[in-house]
């Protein structure tokens, strides 16, 4: 247990730094509330409680809901193994990392947790420095998924996203078209669609340069920007000598 815990104090310290720092307790038993409150106090975590699963499933739905949870196998309303069902259905939600608590000792409810979607077990009476061993190892596995989203947005952000200008790109432009397009015909409603082409560009890059081009580009881009509404789209369409700005 001395190295299970010497290496969960080793890991990932800005996890306990960030969202994770907030932990969700259910637990219906008063005393076991207190006592992992005081925990969590003293490892400098925020807390929240609920006292039983229908409040610990509300918490859960919030907008800045906690990304770590200690759930109690056995609670009035919703017990800990139904609240991780209804967690690992949601789609396009932050993930939470889950502790059941319980006195359940058997091999199967270890199992029978585990395919719940529980990500961790911990059985009653429990360890003060395993149970902290634990959060730091979900702290991590938080802190990792974060990254992961991170890392994905940039990417989406590059496929659709010119580099110059940050306006769409060519595809992604054509593929917001055709949305509206369709959009318009499903809805009958109007689209307006515009596309700029700058005047005497080549001119500019063979005079000044590629940079002060590129300088003209930004600029344009930003004024389209200033003048049209948060819901609509600027993309670079770009071809030929010449750039040109199409506005949806």
């Amino acid at each position: 247990m001395s190295t299970l815990v010497a290496e969960a104090d080793r890991v990932l310290k800005t996890g306990l730094q960030s969202g994770s720092r907030k932990v969700l307790i259910a637990d219906d038993d008063p005393v076991s509330r207190l006592v992992l409150e005081s925990f969590l106090a003293d490892w400098n975590h925020e807390t929240v409680v609920a006292t039983d699963g229908a409040q610990a499933w509300k918490v859960l739905q919030e907008e800045d809901s906690p990304s770590l949870a200690i759930l109690d196998w056995m609670m009035p309303h919703m017990d800990g193994p139904q609240i991780c069902r209804e967690l690992r259905r949601r789609l396009n939600r932050e993930y939470v990392y889950i502790i059941l608590l319980t006195a359940k000792a058997q091999k199967q409810d270890l199992i029978d947790g585990l395919e719940a979607g529980a990500d961790d077990y911990l059985a009653k009476p429990f360890d003060k420095s395993e149970l902290k061993a634990r959060l730091r190892a979900g702290a991590r596995i938080i802190e990792l998924q974060r990254q992961l989203l991170v890392a994905q947005e940039a990417l989406r952000e590059q496929a659709t996203h010119d580099s110059l200008t940050g306006a769409f790109n060519r595809p992604a432009i054509l593929e917001i078209l055709q949305r509206e397009l369709a959009r318009r015909e499903r809805e009958h409603s109007s689209l307006c669609l515009a596309i700029a082409d700058i005047d005497h560009f080549k001119a500019v890059n063979d005079i000044h340069g590629h940079q002060v081009g590129d300088v003209v580009l930004r600029e344009v881009i930003s004024r389209f920007r200033s003048e049209t509404r948060r819901y609509d789209s600027i993309g670079r369409y770009g071809g030929g000598v010449s750039d040109r700005i199409a506005e949806l």
